[in-house]
C-alpha cells in the first residue's frame, strides 16, 4: 500500500501529556515576551472532539521547518513562538507567530508569508507529480494591520485527499499563521469559523 503523503499538511503531535501553561526558556538574544497565542476553544469546532491545546513553545517545529509552504519564511525560528492543537481524530492545528525587528521588517514579512502560499501548490506538485494542489484565496479580514485566508487542497494518485486552511495576520512588528488541517476536500473546510479563529488570533497577539 502507498504511504499516504500529506505534502506539508500539518502532522498529528507525536508527543503525548503536554501541560498548559508550561514557561517558556528564551533562547540568548530573543525577545523575551511571547505574544498572545490561540486557545483551544477558539479553533473551528470539531463536530465530534474536543481540542487539546500544547504549551506556547519558543522557536518552530520539525514540521513548519520542512513544510513546503512555511519553511523559508518561518524556518529560521528566531523570535518565534508556535502552539499546537489536536483533536482525538485526524484533525489538527498550529498557530506560529514571530517577533520582527520593526514595522517594516514585519510588512515584509506577511507579505513573503503570502507570496510563499500562493507559490506552494506549484513547489508541491514539482516535488512530487503524484501530487496535484488546488489553492483557494478566501480573501482578507479586517483586523488590526490586515489578515489573509487560503484553502489548500491536495489530492495523491492513490486517492488520498487533505484539505488545509492557512491565514497570516499582522499586528504591529508580529506576525501570526495559523494552520488547520484533516482529511477532505474545501467542503470539509469550516472556512467562516476558521475565518474567526484567525480574527481572534491576531487581536489577541497583543
Amino acid at each position: 500500500m502507498p504511504k499516504r503523503t500529506r505534502a506539508g499538511v500539518l502532522t498529528a503531535l507525536a508527543a503525548a501529556g503536554l501541560v498548559l501553561g508550561t514557561a517558556l526558556a528564551a533562547p540568548a538574544g530573543a525577545a523575551t515576551q511571547a505574544p498572545g497565542f490561540l486557545s483551544a476553544k477558539d479553533l473551528p469546532p470539531h463536530s465530534t472532539s474536543s481540542w487539546t491545546a500544547g504549551p506556547v513553545t519558543t522557536g518552530v517545529p520539525e514540521e513548519v521547518e520542512v513544510d513546503t509552504c512555511l519553511s523559508m519564511a518561518l524556518g529560521g525560528g528566531q523570535d518565534t513562538w508556535y502552539r499546537d492543537f489536536r483533536t482525538d481524530l485526524d484533525t489538527t492545528a498550529r498557530q506560529v507567530s514571530v517577533e520582527l525587528s520593526s514595522v517594516s521588517a514585519a510588512k515584509g514579512r506577511f507579505s513573503r508569508l503570502n507570496q510563499d502560499i500562493n507559490s506552494c501548490p506549484a513547489w508541491i506538485e514539482e516535488a512530487d507529480p503524484e501530487i496535484e494542489v488546488t489553492l483557494k484565496d478566501y480573501g482578507t479580514l479586517p483586523v488590526e494591520e490586515g489578515a489573509h485566508v487560503y484553502g489548500l487542497h491536495t489530492e495523491t494518485s492513490w486517492g488520498a485527499t487533505d484539505i488545509r486552511l492557512l491565514s497570516v495576520g499582522r499586528d504591529g512588528t508580529t506576525v501570526t499563521v495559523v494552520d488547520w488541517g484533516q482529511m477532505g476536500d474545501f467542503a470539509d473546510a469550516p472556512v467562516k469559523a476558521f475565518k474567526k479563529t484567525t480574527t481572534t488570533a491576531v487581536n489577541k497577539l497583543h
